[in-house]
């Protein structure tokens, strides 16, 4: 175990012996750091919040202080778990849950740039992005290999699905479809994310497929109904148009446009 001479660390934090703590880092009462964890200098970590081997806090990053919410109450016993491998870059924030037994989940193999920030309740799967002043609302959720641009705004109760991604500066108010390139004020479909599928090794078949279907959902004038319906009857039903469709079916706020 590393530990700076000048960190605070409460008697009562279960600190595994391959963690590090650095300069002026506060670490709260009810904190557990696993194997591997890197606090780095000035950074805090309080609240009920589990850290999963190999996460790496920079410089100034607040993790676990009360929730942003106005009808939180102190009384309340709220969590924060954060998996492993995740890194969260100079002075990221990222709060617990609100309301008794609420949670922040963060999965594995994130990455959070300098300035974003995660409010309560937030869900957030595997291999996603945060870029710079990112900013995620409560109750947001991400699916995997989801990225945000810098300086974006997302709303309460949005989803973002499995390999979206949301152009810089953007104001997202309604829930990104999978595989899609969102942007704008507000964000809208712009098409395929077909670099990022070409990254994580859909074949040209997947591709295609899957340009078909983003094009009847929102660029053949049909209604979401109607546009799932002709997907569901003229094109192939594999993993990713079902993970699609599902999606378009469970949004509660809405679809970009």
């Amino acid at each position: 175990m590393s530990i700076h001479k000048t960190a605070i660390i409460h008697a009562n934090a279960k600190i595994d012996e391959g963690a590090q703590v650095g300069a002026y880092a506060i670490i709260g009462e009810g904190v557990s750091l696993a194997v591997g964890v890197k606090i780095g200098s000035f950074c805090v970590v309080e609240g009920n919040t589990t850290v999963g081997k190999n996460t790496e806090l920079f410089t100034g990053a607040v993790v676990g202080s009360i929730p942003q919410d106005r009808k939180y109450n102190s009384e309340e016993k709220t969590y924060l778990e954060i998996g492993e491998d995740n890194i969260f870059r100079e002075y990221v924030t990222v709060n617990p849950g609100t309301g008794e037994g609420g949670k922040t989940i963060i999965g594995d193999n994130n990455l959070f740039m300098a300035y974003s920030h995660v409010a309560h309740d937030c869900i957030i799967g595997n291999n996603c992005t945060l870029a710079n002043s990112g900013t995620l609302a409560g109750h947001v959720t991400l699916e995997d290999n989801a990225v945000i641009g810098g300086l974006t705004a997302v709303h309460q109760f949005v989803r973002l699905g499995k390999l979206s991604i949301v152009g810089g500066c953007s104001k997202v108010v309604q829930d990104i479809p999978p595989y899609s390139v969102c942007d704008g004020h507000p964000a809208r479909v712009y098409g395929l994310n077909s670099v990022g599928l070409k990254r994580a090794k859909f074949s040209s078949a997947q591709l295609n497929l899957l340009k078909k279907a983003v094009k009847i959902l929102f660029f053949s004038d049909l209604t979401k109904k109607t546009a799932v319906e002709k997907i569901q009857k003229e094109l192939e039903a594999t993993e990713e148009t079902k993970h699609l469709i599902h999606f378009v079916q469970t949004s509660q706020r809405g679809l970009c446009s």
